[in-house]
């Protein structure tokens, strides 16, 4: 089974379970303050908060780690399902592009969440975790294929898509302006999706180049 996983998310799933486990590994050593560097810290954290400091690197690093065997176990269950179909669409390339691109947009909700937070007397804190991917992709799943019908783990209740997809992002909003579940990244997950959605439209309304190249990505819609 894991051998018909494609090669991008088959990858995917092997860098998170190896930094998770370094994670685990790691504990309180040297290498566990190097990966504390590899967490997402708000823009301003560091003295006189006590915490690392934002670095540019952070963007994507922070998408790799994860804070909970659970966390890990859920946010990979979706890659494989979701991500998997969506790679066999678009290819290795625009996939893995747009798997990136939802991680640093996601990363770009959160930083000016959390500065916004640390405005206000909060303190700072760190993001980990691909979920903010996880979520792109789940848009993108939906809108390749909104009449597909999914499988909810908690509660088991089918759905096609296109719900799935609305469902989650409303929840993700409204537990984000209510401060509903704290400790989860609302507005990052909601960043993945943002960023995935504007970077379909991008293909999708960008005319082909001379000679055929550079063709915007097969943006299938099935209905």
């Amino acid at each position: 089974m894991f051998s018909k996983i494609p090669p991008v998310t088959r990858a995917l799933l092997i860098a998170n379970v190896v930094v998770f486990l370094l994670q685990w590994l790691a504990g309180e050593s040297v290498l566990g303050d190097v990966l504390d560097v590899m967490q997402l810290w708000p823009i301003g954290a560091g003295d006189p908060y006590g915490a690392p400091s934002f670095m540019p690197w952070q963007l994507l690093t922070y998408a790799f780690m994860h804070g909970s065997i659970q966390h890990l176990f859920f946010n990979m269950l979706a890659l494989v399902m979701f991500g998997s179909q969506v790679e066999h669409v678009w290819g290795a390339r625009r996939y893995l592009g747009y798997y990136l691109t939802c991680v640093v947009g996601a990363a770009i909700c959160q930083l000016a969440v959390g500065y916004g937070t640390m405005a206000m007397g909060g303190e700072a804190y760190p993001t980990v975790g691909a979920s903010g991917a996880i979520f792109g992709l789940l848009l993108a799943y939906g809108m390749l294929f909104p009449q597909q019908r999914v499988m909810l783990l908690i509660p088991p209740v089918p759905m096609k898509a296109r719900t799935l997809v609305i469902v989650y992002g409303v929840l993700e909003l409204l537990m984000g302006i209510t401060g509903t579940m704290p400790g989860v990244a609302h507005f990052a997950h909601l960043g993945g999706m943002l960023f995935g959605w504007l970077l379909i439209r991008y293909w999708r309304r960008r005319p082909p180049s001379r000679g055929g190249r550079n063709r915007p990505p097969n943006i299938r819609i099935v209905h």
